[in-house]
């Protein structure tokens, strides 16, 4: 009876088909395996393809001397955007349906615009930068207290490099709607020094001294003609106020060397450049007088307290007892 009982059981259980098996996963790869292949050493062959064209792309506008930061950055979107219709091209040849991916990418990127909204900031602020172009590489330019040379600009973050070669990334969001000051923009700048000089020194005589300084240096233009004039009379010293124009390429090389040579000349010249000094007057006060010795000694009781006061002087010994109420 049991034995019977096992054989019907057995005979119910299911058993696996491997022929059902074999034929289907043979029908995916013939079908579907073979488009994914297919799919994937073109998506290979593509982005190869794409990274050639772009960077040919990039060759040939900086060979032509156009903006740096338009080459750059419209090489990099180029390559962004074709690659993300070989992608979508590729998902609707292995046959995926692309309207399920579609909302479920809108969903995803609302979600992810919500929490990358400082991100999608600079984002814009990139694209304005592009656009507007407030500065390029190779700028030198100062934001939000740093400083830098413009090394690459990028759709989220600018990078800069600063004089003692430190690499600095500033996002774009914050170079958008913040002040930008680009010393690189104009070809000519002002070099500004201020010498000081003993009082008592030769105005006349010191304007004519700067003023040959400037003439010497051949950095310096001469239209318009370098500046000199007394500015400022501080508490040590007279200040005059030089200022020449000169390339935006020679800045620091005029200004140091104008700095050197003025100090330079005013030795020669036997003008003083004076340091801080203070004057400070003593003025003798007169003796005070002698005063009394006095000392006071409180005596508690009810009502009352009296207060014992003994004074003291060179000539007579007083006590003197007064009751004072509280």
């Amino acid at each position: 009876m049991q034995l019977n009982l096992l054989a019907e059981a057995a005979e119910g259980t299911p058993t696996l088909d491997w022929g059902s098996i074999l034929n289907a996963v043979v029908q995916w790869m013939t079908t579907t395996g073979i488009r994914l292949v297919i799919s994937i050493i073109i998506l290979i062959i593509s982005f190869k393809i794409i990274n050639a064209v772009t960077k040919r792309i990039y060759r040939r506008i900086h060979e032509k001397h156009m903006d740096e930061t338009l080459a750059r950055v419209g090489s990099q979107t180029l390559r962004v955007l074709l690659k993300i219709v070989v992608l979508a091209c590729i998902v609707g040849y292995i046959g995926i349906e692309t309207a399920s991916i579609s909302a479920v990418i809108a969903s995803i990127g609302v979600g992810i615009s919500l929490a990358v909204q400082g991100t999608l900031s600079n984002f814009a602020g990139g694209v304005i930068i592009i656009v507007m172009r407030p500065f390029k590489i190779g700028d030198y330019i100062t934001s939000n207290g740093e400083s830098g040379t413009v090394e690459d600009i990028k759709l989220f973050y600018t990078h800069i490099v600063t004089p003692d070669n430190k690499a600095v990334v500033i996002p774009n969001g914050q170079l958008a709607n913040n002040v930008i000051v680009n010393a690189s923009a104009k070809d000519s700048r002002r070099v500004e020094i201020i010498t000081s000089v003993a009082y008592g020194s030769d105005i006349a005589r010191v304007k004519d001294v700067l003023k040959a300084v400037c003439a010497e240096n051949e950095l310096v233009y001469t239209d318009p003609a370098p500046f000199v004039e007394l500015s400022n009379m501080g508490n040590s010293s007279i200040d005059f106020t030089t200022r020449v124009w000169c390339n935006n390429s020679d800045y620091w090389t005029v200004y140091f060397a104008l700095l050197t040579r003025i100090s330079s000349a005013m030795d020669e010249n036997g003008i003083e450049i004076p340091f801080e000094q203070l004057d400070v007057h003593l003025k003798k006060l007169p003796e005070p007088e002698p005063v009394a010795n006095c000392s006071v000694a409180i005596d508690g009781s009810s009502g009352e307290t009296p207060v014992k006061i003994i004074v003291n002087t060179d000539d007579e010994n007083k006590d003197k007892t007064d009751a004072k109420d509280d």
